[in-house]
């Protein structure tokens, strides 16, 4: 049996007193330096475990960076996150998990619910046999599977939500009915016109961003600077589960000195036993630098095969719909005539960038937390002022 898919849970943490606020932009005064040191998963988690799912071939194991974040295991001491329906977060490509971060610690202070985040296939710390596979129809597969491993054959009920291509499978997923106890349905920031115009200029965008960071630092103030995330707060959270460490070898002789080989950050002690036994005319340098985890511009086949018919099969989801836009401009006609007709919720959030969820974590929540409970999936926590 081959070890394929490998699954992390993470259980939320409350927020906490005088720490950073979900949400906040961290206006800083005239003259003071902003913080871009990274954030620990455990300010907003209390567990990682790893999860193995079974697939056609052997265990599929989504190791790690396939995060539930779960908001579930501080019943016993706290009540937080110990009932409620089960939100089921799906990040955007090149992402993982830690995108859900402070949108988790907002979300459990609104209303009654658990929390699983996961890391989707090739992404974050997942580990899988086959990480080049990322059709919509393995990648819902996958979340069912990850669902049937959490809960068994009676899960409680689950609300999905996705961002972006975390939208687009979390539509698949539910359309193909992988989740049994389904309540609702939530997408943020993805419809298929404007996704299926945004292909052609993808791999420019791609090609666009830096190849490699000195540093997470380095990485976390670029995702702020370039507007990819406008939340510091989250980037200093999520860009971790973006990047990953690598290290350069340089070798030094009488030719020339030039970088001979990359790895990951960690190497089975026999490989790097040989690596140092080197000709004496050779002086290795050992640097690290921080490169994307996924090379999206790889995934490109599948690109189509995410959003392609996705409005048609977003209105024919046959549970409560809400559907989050960063701009009404990204209406397409389907969904435009289908949210005249009611057969969906729709919100705008101005002022966001593409990751909505990052950039206004409270609004997003806000929004969620009204749509359930209007729906009577849930209710408002015992004390929250809304």
């Amino acid at each position: 049996m081959e070890k394929q898919l490998h699954l992390n849970l993470l259980a939320s943490r409350p927020p906490m007193a005088g720490g950073l606020q979900s949400g906040s932009k961290m206006r800083m005064g005239p003259g003071r330096k902003r913080d871009f040191s990274p954030l620990p998963w455990s300010q907003y988690f209390q567990t990682m475990e790893d999860v193995e799912v079974e697939n056609e071939n052997g265990k599929d194991i989504s190791l790690l960076a396939a995060s539930v974040h779960h908001v579930s295991s501080k019943a016993d001491t706290d009540d937080y996150g110990s009932h409620g329906p089960v939100l089921l977060l799906l990040h955007g490509g090149g992402h993982s998990a830690l995108s859900w971060a402070v949108f988790t610690a907002v979300i459990c202070s609104r209303i009654n619910c658990r929390v699983v985040a996961m890391d989707l296939r090739a992404h974050g710390d997942t580990k899988v046999k086959n990480p080049e596979d990322l059709s919509a129809d393995t990648m819902a597969k996958d979340i069912g599977k990850v669902v049937e491993a959490l809960y068994g054959e009676n899960p409680p009920p689950i609300m999905i939500i996705g961002h972006s291509m975390g939208g687009a499978i979390a539509v698949h997923t539910a359309a193909a009915n992988h989740i049994p106890s389904l309540l609702g349905l939530c997408v943020i920031d993805v419809v298929e016109g404007t996704a299926m115009d945004a292909l052609n200029s993808m791999q420019n965008f791609l090609r666009s961003r830096p190849k490699t960071f000195k540093s997470l630092e380095n990485a976390i103030e670029w995702s702020v600077k370039s507007g990819q995330i406008r939340n510091i707060e989250s980037a200093r959270v999520s860009m971790g589960g973006q990047v990953k460490k690598l290290y350069v070898h340089c070798v030094s002789n009488s030719i020339g000195e030039g970088i001979i080989e990359e790895e990951e950050e960690e190497e089975p002690e026999e490989e790097s036993n040989n690596k140092r036994m080197k000709e004496d005319d050779q002086e290795i340098k050992k640097e690290s630098v921080f490169t994307w985890r996924v090379e999206l511009s790889k995934t490109e086949k599948y690109w189509e095969g995410w959003f392609r018919g996705l409005s048609a099969l977003f209105l024919t989801c046959p549970v409560p719909k809400l559907l989050l836009l960063a701009g009404v401009d990204r209406l397409d006609k389907d969904l435009t005539i289908g949210q005249m007709q009611g057969k969906f919720q729709m919100q705008v959030l101005p002022q966001c960038g593409h990751a909505v969820h990052e950039d206004a974590p409270e609004k997003v929540a806000d929004a969620l937390a009204t749509f359930m409970v209007r729906h009577k999936f849930t209710e408002f926590k015992e004390g929250y002022l809304w």
